[in-house]
Formats: C-alpha cells, structure tokens, sequence
C-alpha cells in the first residue's frame, strides 16, 4: 500500500510541476535474449521448477576462486538446497574459477549464470589476466571501434572462463568531480560522449553473446558519497535528471541494451518517500519499465552495500527490491531469508505468481541466449594464455596510446626534436626506483634518471634541483601511490611546491599518470609547456607516454572531463607520430607473435646450450615498429652476469657500415667523394702505388685485387718471438700512446706503417670478389683529407647522437664501466689476455680503438636506429641524413651480371651457383642488404618488408676458433624466422 501512494504521488508531482519526463521520442530495439522467453527450453525448465526455485533463479550469490573449500562448499549447499540461479564472480585466478564453475554447473539442476562486474575486463577481479583502462581513459578515445572491440574481446575472456554477464559499463556522467565511488570509472561528464562510448562497448559484448548490464541506473555520476557505505542522496530537477542522468541509458536501450543495474540512490524527484532506488517501484518499474520502455533483465546493485542494508532486514530488503520491479537480486545476503520473504509477498497478493513467472522466463531466456541450454564445461588448460592472446593484449596498447590527451604543446616543443643539441633528464615523482616511464624515455636518447618520494623534504628537493640545473629538458613524471587512480593527492606541501615551481620553468613537460581530476589541485602545472595526460600509472601507459614525447607514436585523446578552471571538456592537442621507433606487438604490423617469439627463443636457447654463444641481443623491427626486442643469456659461459639490453656489444666489421660507409655516403652527396675517383685523390702518398688508379666502386664492391687482411701485430715481433726494440714499451709516452693492454703500449706512430704496408701489399692477379679489410682500414684518414673533424668526432655529431644511438662508441670504456660491456676473446695470439672493453680486432686495437673496419660497440637499440635511417633510405626522427637516391644507390647490387653480388660496402643476398642462399634468410629479398660481424654479429635491411633485423653476440667468447655459431647458421635461421611469422601474419 506504502508503495502503491508513492507512484500516486510521483504522478501527480509530475502533472503539477508540469516537468513530465520526455516521452522516448524512439522506438527501443528489444534486447535480444527476449525471443527465447517462451521457448520450448524455457517451458521445459519452468515445468521443473517448484515455487521457491523459481525464486531463487532471481538471486545471484557471490563466488570466489581464492577462498577455499570451506566457501566452496557453502556454495554447494545453496545450490543443491535453493537451486540458486546464478554466481557472481570476485577475486581468484581464472584457472580455479574455471574448475569451481565446472563444479558448480555440474551440481546445479538448472544451468548457472555467471557474472562479474569487470568494467575494466577480467583483472578487475582476476589475477593473471587482462585490465583494459579505466573508463575515464576510454572517455578520451576518438574512435569509438576501439571500444568496440575492446567488448568483444572482454566478452570473448568472459566467456572463457565460464561466465555469461558482464556488470558493465558504468554509464553514469560523473560531472561531479569529489565522486569517492564512480569518477575514473565513468566515461566522463559530457552525455553524448558517455553515451556513445558505452553504447559501442555495450554492442561489443553482446555482438559476442555477454549479456550487459548498464549501470548504475538512474545515474550515479553527481554524488560525492559511496553507496557502499551510505545512502547518496541526488537533488535534481525532473527535467535535469531526464536529460543528463538519464539520456546514456536511454540511448543504450535505443541499441538493444539487454540488462540495466540499479543504483542504491535516494533521489526526491523521482521518489519522494526516501526509499533506496533499488526498492523504489516509482523508479523501476513506474520510470524504468513503463515510462522508458525497458524489457531486458533488471539487477539491482549488491544487495549487501549499506546505502540499502541500512534499517532493511535480510529477506525484507530483498523482498522490496522484487515488489519494486527488479528482477535479479545480486549479491543476497540470506538466500533462505530472500526466499520466504518473496513467497509471502505471493501468498499476501503484493505481487503475483505470474509476474514472478515473467521475471523467471527472463532470466532462463538469458541462459538460453547465452547457450546454456547446450551447456559444454569449459576447459581449464591453456587458459591464460588463451585469455591474454597477442590480439587482446595488442588492443590493451592502442586503447592507451588512443586515450593519451596532450594538453599543452607550447611552441611545438613536443616531440622532442635535435637530440644532439640538448641534455635529458627525468624525474619520478612518487616513485622509489626508476620507473617503466624513465626506462622507455631511455630507448630515444641518453635521459639520466631521478626519482623524487612522495614525502621529499625541502632538503630532498634542494638537493635535486641542484642537480637539474646541468641539462636543458627535464621531463617530470607525476605517478600515483595507488593502483586505482583516485581522485586524491598525497604528495608532500615541499613537494607539491616544486612541482608548481617546475611548471613554471621554461621547456617543462610533465607526465600525468594520476586521475585528471587531480590537476586541479597542484598550483599552476597549467602553465607547463608540455603536459600529457595518461589517466592512470599502469604499465602500459608508462612506456607510450615516453614513446610520445619523443614521437614514436601519435596522439589523439581529448579530455572527457572539465578540470575546474583549467582546462574544459574536449580538450587537447593532437601530435603525429611515426617520427622515430615505436615500440608494440608483432601482430602490429601483421607479424604472428607466436612464431617470431617461439621461433627466436628456440634457436637462441638452442645456440647457447650448444655452446655456439653465451648470450646475445636480438631485436626486429618493421615498418619502423620493435616489435622484438630481447637479450639472451650472460656474457661469458662462466659468468653470473646476465646480458641486458643495454649492454654493448664489439660490432665487429658490422662497423664498416655504421662508420665508413654512413660518412662515405653523407660526402657522397656533398660531392666530396667521387665513386669514380680513387685512393690517390684522398691520400697521396698511394699516387705512385699499384692501388693509383683502382675506383672506389670496385674497392667498395670488393673487388679491386686487394688481398684479404694483413696479421698487422705479427710484424711487431722478431722472430724470436719478442718485440721490435721501437715498437712496443710496457709504459705509455707521448712516444708510446697507443694503449693496446695493460703494460702494452704501441709506437704512435706505428699506424702509418700500416697504412704503408697496405699500400705496398701486391695485388691479386685477377679481379674478383675477395672481401677484404683494407679500404675501411684507410677510412678514417679518407675521411679526415674532407672534413674538419677526426673520424670519430665526424660520425658522433652527423649521426650517432642526432639519432640519439647515444650507445655507439668507439673505446667504450671512456664512458662505459665494464659490467656494461660484453667481453670478447681470451686473446693467446697477441695481447695475451682476456679481452673485455677494448676491440677484439687486432688492426683496430693498433689504430688505437678507432678504424673503419672494427672498433665500434653498441648495444641492438642504438645500432637500429642507424639502420632504421638506412632502411628509410636516409632519413630517421624527422631528420635527412642521406640522400635517398645515394642509400638506394649504394645499397643496390652494382655488378649484377658478375659472380660479385655485393653493394657499395654493403653485402646482398648470395645465392651458390646451386641457388641456395646461406648468408640471408631464403625468403630475404633481392633489394635486401646489411652485413655481418667476426665477433658473431648480423644487421640486415630489407626495404621490400620494411624489415630490420639486429643480432649481437659474442661468438669468439672464449675462443675465436668456435664456430658453431656459423655451423648451425643461428644468425640466418632466425633472420629466417621473421619471414616466417609475416607469412603467418598474412593468413591470419
């Protein structure tokens, strides 16, 4: 009767006021599991239910898969004894959830719904599995389809662990910003947005047969109170609720919405008498069902939260939520209790056995939908991996890398540009040691790092601030001190000061991974010059923000929420990528992930466990994307030191291409260098040699008659085996300053006996390809007759530290410790010792560290990008290095009609007179190019594929006389591999 008044009086306030609610101006797409309500499955399982099981098909009851077997058993007992009709599912793991759910449908009469409220997909509740980012993140997408198939593959996970109902999506418009329970769980304030944003999430899930329970009816954006805990009370308008509150749930009805949870909300407006919205008839079945139209599956909100339980009985409360419309009690608190009390309310009249009927068929009508009706147990192996598929964790990275919102961009200053010309560093704030966030800034360029707690003292800070003055861009990372981005800030008043002051300084950026609604309250961190919003500290936010900065990606998010007087809804700036390395999945650029990484990890492990290395680095790379970057092993076999990606590596004659030939071909276009001229021109003491008149095209081809190598270091001894009185001293001068080992010094003058032996060596009879060291050897000084810089000051400023390959060095231990370094050979032919730090080449070591040749180290990052430039055809981070006529020119094979199939200093595929290719994979093409390393190393480019591929080892690691590494062809075999998985890629 209590209720039967209060619909009277909401009608009648609703004349008066003269605010009726909009009539729905469409016509509603019935939800879709509605078809089965009468079937034939349907009557059959009615026909076996008695008056309290049909009952208890209304009540859902919380599972969990990390509580043992006592509350397994308690589950048990209720299904056998109520013959409850449905689970909801909270925390475990989701192979146990897949065993307990098998268990649980095997002893239940009729089939069990399943549900989770996983908003954010199965980690919301799962460990082990997948958390998409929150709404607020997605509020900032562009393109809804992304949303879209976020759905289908949060239904596809859902489903895989059994279950049938998603709680999702939050479709309230938070326009509050102190909302303590919806906030960063909403799409955010504007109602189109909202809207759309759960409508393509909303069609996603159920396309994929998840049935979706829009939430938390009739809107729980404006309350700055937890339901949880208290009643929130909202004090709108009718005409306010009606079209703000209620316009995403009605627009989701017009889509065919099959499911809609009720909030525990009191709301004057819609139900004066104060009563809870989940035990308000005027609510749910008098606006929800009669007024809007709805006919899908009504749940009301935890049944337990204390907004509703408060002077609400167990049974009562639940009883009331039937009586005012609901159909689906989640979360009961006494099952037997809910029961009698709903079947007295039948036996009293206040609701009759066939509306009770009509919820029933409802509910079995889901089943039915959701195939249970033929229900299969699901299998519990290879869940994970079939759950966390390279699909759905690639859309993980483009749902983030879509939400980044730049809100500041002065000047253009991102990205960042002329790497060569400023210092980086970064700082972490609320972080205890270097971030994901500071590791990804490091790929680009040299970024040192520095973290900042949450509690820094002015003296912490003093001390910091110091220490930034020395470099041009300081990139400040804001992190958050919880795993759910809260609308709270912890930070100290010192450190809040400093952000506020650093804000202020010219060229800051800043990385927000806090909830937006924080910006509000630090002081003027609008007036950054750089300021990228990333709504949440995850992993995967960390690394493409710093892809961002730096312009491996783009940027496209907008704003979903208004940040006080700051900044407005819809704000933000887009940015293009594309300019330098992303980094992301093989499944990116159509590459099979299974393959390339099985593939790789299987010969690598085979490689060190036939002892052919003892580690190494390996990194892919397509259509400028890394898509495999990994390192392998340890740097010696008896060695405790595991190699790191940022460890550097003897490049070996892959030092030819990163050095002689980059500045070969930067003078090649400045007309410098002629291809057509000869040493003689560069270097005039070869005028009167037998090498006069030799043209470089045939010296870089290799096939000028020039023999293959000299044992330089052989001439330095006499033959009884000492050194040559004037050669070698055991103390370093300004007469003995070459440092070829400890207590081993060498003549400085010595390099010119070198270069003359290269140029009094006889030539060979016939022209022919013979590989051969000795232009690169010349190099430096053919570099040097033409700029005004030495050979290796030359390449660093033209190349390396404008690439930002801040790793590539010649002599790595002017910067380099040796723990950072990976050790070569035990040297028993020359120096006498291990080597570790210094060239493996012997001609290199003598040229002091520095020839065209050898000598270079760096790690598989940095090498790529000097690669990356040569596989765009000159060009890398926004910057020409080289002509693009000259790369494709010099990387061409110029003698095609000849045995020699060699570039301009570069190798090419070399098929045997048989056909067979042994120095690139089979499937490389034949505009392909790159070249190979003694120490055990490998870069290739292939243009067709827009393919790069780096392998750094240590072959010679003991001993030079270890060739295993060529005897079971790893370096090809996996080059091979990454055909592979593109073919792989193409059919899928």
């Amino acid at each position: 009767m209590i209720q039967k008044t209060t619909s009277i009086i909401f009608f009648l306030t609703l004349l008066l006021s003269g605010q009726v609610l909009i009539a729905q101006t469409k016509v509603l797409e019935k939800p879709e599991f509605l078809k089965y309500e009468n079937s034939q499955w349907v009557d059959s399982i009615m026909k076996s239910l008695s008056v309290e099981e049909r009952i208890a098909q209304l009540i859902m009851v919380p599972a969990y898969s990390n509580k043992g077997e006592e509350h397994t058993q308690a589950i048990l007992k209720l299904i056998a004894e109520q013959n409850i009709g449905g689970l909801i599912f909270f925390q475990g793991d989701p192979e146990t959830q897949v065993k307990l759910i098998n268990t649980y449908q095997n002893a239940s009469k009729t089939p069990l719904l399943g549900a989770m409220d996983a908003e954010w997909g199965l980690g919301m509740r799962l460990d082990n599995t997948i958390s998409y980012p929150f709404q607020m993140a997605l509020g900032a997408i562009q393109d809804d389809g992304l949303i879209y198939e976020m759905g289908t593959q949060v239904a596809r996970q859902l489903k895989r662990t059994g279950l049938h109902v998603n709680f999702a999506p939050v479709v309230d418009v938070n326009n509050n910003a102190n909302n303590p329970v919806i906030n960063y769980r909403s799409f955010g304030e504007n109602k189109h947005n909202v809207a759309q944003k759960a409508t393509a999430y909303m069609r996603g899930m159920q396309d994929q047969f998840v049935l979706t329970t829009a939430k938390h009816f009739p809107g729980h954006g404006d309350t700055d109170i937890d339901s949880h805990y208290a009643l929130p009370q909202i004090n709108h308008s009718l005409k306010r609720l009606d079209t703000l509150e209620l316009f995403p749930f009605r627009k989701l009805m017009e889509a065919g919405l099959g499911g809609v949870m009720v909030a525990h909300l009191n709301i004057p407006a819609l139900d004066a008498s104060g009563v809870p919205s989940t035990l308000s008839k005027a609510i749910v079945t008098d606006l929800l069902k009669e007024k809007m139209g709805f006919e899908g599956l009504i749940v009301t909100d935890a049944m337990t939260m204390k907004a509703v339980t408060q002077g609400h009985s167990p049974g009562i409360v639940d009883r009331d939520a039937i009586l005012a419309g609901n159909d689906v009690l989640e979360f009961a608190e006494s099952v037997p209790d809910a029961i009698l009390e709903i079947k007295k309310a039948i036996q009293k009249g206040l609701i009759s056995q066939a509306e009770i009927d009509r919820k029933v068929r409802k509910v079995l009508a889901v089943k039915q939908w959701v195939g249970l009706h033929q229900y299969q147990p699901t299998a519990s192996e290879h869940i994970v991996a079939e759950i966390k598929t390279p699909e759905a964790l690639l859309l993980h990275r483009k749902l983030v890398a879509a939400s980044l919102t730049v809100l500041k961009n002065d000047a253009n200053l991102l990205p960042f540009q002329d790497l060569d010309k400023v210092s980086f560093a970064s700082v972490s704030i609320g972080a205890e040691a270097e971030t994901g966030f500071q590791k990804s800034l490091k790929l680009y360029t040299k970024v040192d790092a520095y973290q900042l707690p949450i509690e820094a003292t002015s003296a912490d800070i003093s001390a910091l601030q110091e220490k930034l003055k020395a470099y041009d861009h300081v990139i400040l990372g804001i992190h958050d001190e919880s795993t759910r981005p809260a609308n709270t800030l912890k930070f100290s008043t010192e450190v809040q000061a400093f952000i506020s002051e650093f804000s202020q300084k010219h060229q800051s950026v800043v990385a927000f991974f806090k909830n937006p609604y924080v910006l509000d309250k630090l002081e003027h961190i609008e007036k950054a010059n750089g300021l990228i919003v990333a709504y949440q500290d995850s992993k995967a936010s960390q690394e493409l923000t710093a892809q961002l900065i730096f312009g491996g990606i783009s940027a496209s998010g907008k704003l979903p929420v208004s940040i006080g007087t700051k900044f407005k809804y819809g704000d933000g700036l887009d940015l293009e990528g594309g300019l330098r390395f992303s980094y992301t999945l093989p499944e990116d650029v159509g590459m099979d992930s299974e393959i390339l990484i099985g593939g790789i990890d299987s010969l690598m492990q085979q490689a060190m466990a036939l002892k052919a290395i003892p580690g190494g680095q390996i990194l892919v790379a397509k259509n400028q994307k890394v898509v495999f970057h990994k390192a392998y092993g340890f740097h010696t076999y008896n060695d405790t030191i595991t190699v790191k990606k940022e460890d550097l590596y003897d490049l070996a004659s892959v030092t030819k291409i990163s050095s002689a030939m980059a500045a070969v071909m930067k003078l090649y276009d400045e007309q410098k260098f002629d291809l057509d001229g000869t040493l003689a021109e560069q270097l005039p003491s070869f005028k009167n040699s037998n090498k006069a008149d030799i043209s470089y095209r045939d010296i870089l081809t290799h096939q000028a008659r020039f023999q293959s190598w000299i044992p330089f270091y052989k001439n330095l001894y006499r033959k009884n085996g000492s050194y040559k009185w004037w050669t070698i001293k055991t103390d370093s001068s300004a007469q003995y300053p070459v440092k070829i080992a400890k207590n081993m010094f060498l003549h400085r003058n010595y390099d010119d006996k070198i270069v003359k032996a290269i140029r009094k060596s006889p030539l060979l009879e016939t022209k022919r390809y013979v590989y051969s060291d000795f232009f690169f050897i010349l190099a430096p000084r053919v570099v040097e007759s033409m700029v005004d810089n030495d050979f290796s000051t030359y390449l660093q400023h033209n190349f390396y530290q404008p690439l930002g390959a801040t790793s590539i060095t010649y002599n790595p231990l002017t910067k380099y410790s040796l723990k950072e370094i990976v050790p070569t050979e035990n040297d028993f032919y020359f120096r006498h010792i291990p080597i570790h730090g210094t060239v493996h080449d012997e001609g290199a070591i003598m040229l002091g560290g520095v020839s065209g040749h050898a000598g270079l180290f760096a790690n598989a990052n940095d090498l790529a990008k000097l690669m990356q430039m040569y596989l765009n055809m000159g060009s890398y981070g926004g910057k020409r290095y080289i002509e693009e006529e000259t790369l494709r020119n010099f990387s061409k094979t110029q003698f095609p009609d000849s045995d020699n199939k060699r570039a301009l200093g570069f190798d090419k595929r070399r098929p045997n007179k048989e056909g067979i290719v042994n120095n690139t994979a089979t499937d490389a093409s034949e505009s392909s190019f790159g070249h190979t390393g003694f120490t055990g190393t490998m870069v290739w480019m292939d243009p067709e594929e827009e393919l790069l591929y780096i392998f750094l080892s240590n072959r010679v690691s003991p001993t030079r006389d270890n060739v295993r590494l060529y005897n079971l062809n790893t370096r090809t075999e996996i080059q091979q591999v990454l055909y592979n998985a593109i073919k792989a890629g193409a059919k899928q």
